[in-house]
């Protein structure tokens, strides 16, 4: 049985940083997408950073340069380090794995971590 399990997170002031990891049991593929989205209530979930299934990594236009995703193959955790955080940041945030997709920025992922909130007051 596969399973996403995400810790960090939590409330911080703007320009503050934060690191999401998500552990991942029972899922041991390194050839598919694998990433981090988030979602504010009433709105789509979205992509904000994915390692692609050839290791590259890809950002939303809204985070380039301020987050950075990273992975443990070793003890396959997915790690999230989010600096200069901003209030629009504030959302809930999800680890994923296994795109059903042909991009892996689209939140169509067959495991979902719990989700952990995000919280950046300004």
């Amino acid at each position: 049985q596969v399973q996403l399990v995400q810790s960090g997170g939590g409330s911080v002031q703007a320009g503050e940083s934060l690191r999401l990891s998500c552990a991942a049991s029972g899922y041991t593929s390194s050839s598919d997408c694998t990433g981090w989205f988030r979602q504010v209530s009433g709105k789509e979930r979205e992509g904000v950073a994915v390692i692609d299934s050839d290791g590259s990594t890809r950002y939303a236009d809204s985070v380039k340069g301020r987050f950075t995703i990273s992975q443990d193959n070793a003890k396959n955790i997915l790690y999230l380090q989010m600096n200069s955080l901003k209030p629009e940041d504030t959302a809930m945030s999800y680890c994923a794995a296994e795109s059903e997709s042909g991009s892996c920025l689209q939140p169509w992922y067959n495991y979902w971590g719990q989700g952990t909130q995000v919280t950046v007051s300004s």
